[in-house]
């Protein structure tokens, strides 16, 4: 980050209410997530447990004065257990901090987390092809693109393509896992 005083540290519950607030916000206004109804505090407090609970980060940026300034997070790809070496980012930022690296900082902490943990892949599922600043940052930190689902999500009356990029962690699929 540049000329931005932030501190990085793992969300909380106490984070839920900030944490929904500055997601809503992409919810109402952006076809950036594919929710349609912005989930509460108590909906978000349960998805940082989940994330938690599977021993993921989910890393959260503060101001000076303790607000929220953005979070990123790795979550399990999908459920079915050859699945079990991939994650699936997700990454928000504060509209009045963006464009000041923040993403990129809260994303390399997560992304180096994951690797340490022994995760092989991240794949990043960008909602709209005009979303040329996620697309970017993710580029920035090494993600390929590997695809775009044309037309697979509709909000805002118009249909939304889902943007797949991917990142190897560690070896990726160049040898095994560790068991």
């Amino acid at each position: 980050m540049t000329d931005h005083a932030a501190t990085l540290r793992d969300a909380d519950a106490g984070d839920a209410e900030a944490i929904a607030a500055l997601y809503a916000h992409y919810v109402r206004t952006a076809p950036a997530t594919f929710e349609e109804e912005p989930p509460g505090p108590a909906e978000i407090a349960a998805r940082v447990g989940a994330v938690h609970a599977a021993g993921l980060p989910w890393r959260v940026a503060t101001d000076l004065q303790g607000a929220l300034l953005g979070y990123a997070y790795a979550a399990p790809y999908r459920t079915r257990s050859a699945y079990r070496y991939t994650l699936e980012s997700s990454v928000y930022v504060a509209p009045q901090s963006v464009g000041l690296g923040l993403g990129a900082t809260l994303m390399r902490e997560v992304i180096g987390r994951c690797a340490e943990l022994g995760y092989r892949q991240m794949l990043a599922v960008i909602g709209d092809s005009a979303n040329t600043a996620s697309i970017a940052l993710h580029a920035s930190l090494g993600f390929a693109m590997v695809g775009v689902h044309s037309g697979v999500g509709f909000k805002f009356g118009r249909w939304i393509d889902a943007v797949h990029m991917q990142l190897a962690l560690g070896a990726g699929a160049a040898s095994p896992p560790r068991t």
